[in-house]
């Protein structure tokens, strides 16, 4: 199937109920024989966002977290709506710009299905004390290779913290549970999505297994 690199949308898409709330993402082609459907959390409203933070609080919540953590950039919504519905106040964001303030920063490398090359995750040593010894909860908008939770959860644990769970809105096909290996069983998830390949009539269709 010949895709456009400038416009990598298809034309089609994938419907899936987030805890109630239908949504229908664009199936957008990654390579000429494989897609995904494409969540911007940030372009689907605030009311979505207080929706999912309420749905993945209820699942959190007997975590007893005492911080919510969420990587740049799509993490950060989820984050603060998670934080919200949880009634904490503080948070913490993991950034990928190489900030002023971030010269001393801890580290992890990183690649994700949907950046070219590899990313930095950065976390500021001010917010260091905020994690050391607290239980903490990671969240972020999907998780599909799992790469970039990996590296979030390997930087919260470098200052010091207690990773009691994960939150995500989708899940996406499998490759993620063998990259996150013992840490699997704490993802908590709202929806699940699978990644496509051409169908016979030309139309991308969901990939066995996934």
């Amino acid at each position: 199937m010949t895709t456009d690199p400038a416009n990598p949308k298809t034309g089609q898409n994938w419907k899936v109920d987030v805890a109630g709330w239908p949504v229908d993402l664009p199936i957008v082609a990654i390579k000429s024989d494989f897609a995904i459907s494409l969540m911007m959390v940030i372009d689907l409203g605030v009311k979505f966002g207080e929706h999912v933070g309420h749905a993945l609080a209820a699942k959190l919540k007997p975590l007893k977290p005492d911080i919510i953590v969420g990587a740049a950039t799509l993490g950060i919504p989820v984050a603060i709506d998670v934080t919200r519905a949880l009634g904490l106040d503080a948070y913490v964001i993991l950034q990928k710009s190489p900030k002023l303030h971030l010269a001393n920063a801890l580290e992890q490398r990183i690649s994700s299905i949907t950046s070219k090359g590899e990313q930095r995750l950065l976390l500021d040593r001010a917010a260091v004390p905020l994690l050391k010894g607290k239980r903490v909860v990671v969240v972020d908008d999907v998780v599909a290779s799992g790469s970039s939770m990996k590296g979030s959860l390997d930087l919260v644990r470098k200052a010091g913290a207690e990773v009691v769970g994960i939150g995500v809105i989708l899940t996406e096909a499998a490759d993620w549970k063998a990259t996150l290996g013992a840490d699997e069983p704490l993802v908590h998830s709202l929806a699940h999505i699978p990644q496509f390949s051409p169908g016979r009539d030309g139309r991308w269709e969901p990939i066995a297994g996934t």
